[in-house]
């Protein structure tokens, strides 16, 4: 209910309207949040005078402070459900919050759960799947769709009905301290190191370097400081692993002429950005739950990313390489 719409218990237009207060649940992670661009300004936009805060976990809590859709960042501690003193603080943070709506983008079983933290005869309009909301998700092909797709099935189902396109024109740098030719491609190595499968070999991205250097332009790796080693292992690239911020990063996406890397967060900030990019994945995810969403984007796969090619990566490209 947007916040003109409330009115006095004696049925007339209350005398001074209530700013609404706003919770949007993003817990993680990196390239989730990133698809959930379009999800949070369409929420601003409905909810134009309303207070919004957004749940996130530690790791995000810095980078979606800078966001231009939230007035406020709460983090989840995640405790144990064993941990009561920590269930406790969590749901001390949720109910004090006086939310009226609450749009819960994880979806996950734990975030599900917060919803019963609140009490039974209080508990704030609810989007999502918890059992018992308000503002449930009825799509039975939820678990099938990208995420994008999902999430504005969800929000259209809460009132919600304008969807602007995911914008990162905020989001800014300074990458003139690197010292980049004008000619230049991302390649983006990494990934969880809990998830390898989804790594294309470095072997390959070193080859992929030398014909990318035949043609002069000029290969540079990205990626987190822990990612340094697989750089290494492309001698023929730049190496600026652990030295951007994620401004720098959109910064380097608007400059390069394309970028190819494995199923990471990275990638979906490069995408959403604007640089043409090709995705590479194996069995262990589906591109069409999470491939990143652009101006221009490709998708590879393979079960096994070491089936990949170089050749079919060149072709692949928006201006064809050939090796």
């Amino acid at each position: 209910m947007a916040s003109q719409d409330i009115q006095a218990s004696d049925g007339l237009p209350a005398p001074e309207q209530v700013r609404q207060n706003i919770l949007v649940i993003k817990l993680g992670a990196f390239g989730n949040i990133m698809l959930s661009l379009a999800a949070f300004a369409a929420i601003r936009l409905h909810h134009a005078t309303a207070r919004i805060s957004v749940l996130t976990t530690a790791a995000y809590a810095d980078w979606l402070a800078t966001f231009p859709y939230f007035d406020q960042v709460l983090v989840d501690p995640r405790p144990a459900w064993w941990d009561l003193g920590g269930v406790g603080r969590l749901r001390r943070m949720l109910t004090t919050g006086q939310f009226n709506r609450i749009y819960d983008l994880q979806t996950s079983s734990r975030s599900s759960r917060y919803f019963h933290l609140f009490p039974a005869k209080h508990r704030p309009e609810w989007s999502g799947i918890a059992f018992g909301c308000k503002l449930p998700d009825r799509d039975p092909r939820r678990n099938m769709l990208h995420d994008t797709e999902r999430q504005q099935g969800q929000l259209r189902q809460a009132g919600i009905s304008v969807f602007p396109p995911a914008d990162l024109s905020w989001c800014r740098g300074e990458i003139g301290r690197f010292g980049l030719p004008p000619d230049f491609a991302l390649l983006v190595p990494g990934s969880s190191p809990n998830r390898l499968a989804k790594r294309w070999p470095t072997a390959r991205y070193e080859s992929l370097a030398r014909a990318l250097t035949d043609r002069c332009i000029t290969p540079v790796v990205i990626g987190a400081s822990a990612e340094t080693p697989l750089a290494a292992a492309i001698p023929s690239a730049i190496d600026l692993t652990g030295q951007t911020g994620l401004g720098d990063l959109a910064d380097l996406a608007r400059g390069a002429r394309f970028a190819v890397g494995n199923d990471t967060g990275p990638m979906h900030l490069i995408a959403t950005a604007g640089c043409p990019a090709v995705t590479l994945f194996s069995v262990d995810s589906n591109p069409a739950q999470c491939a990143p969403h652009g101006r221009w984007t490709r998708v590879l796969q393979r079960s096994d990313l070491s089936d990949l090619p170089v050749d079919a990566v060149l072709a692949c490209l928006p201006e064809p390489v050939v090796a």
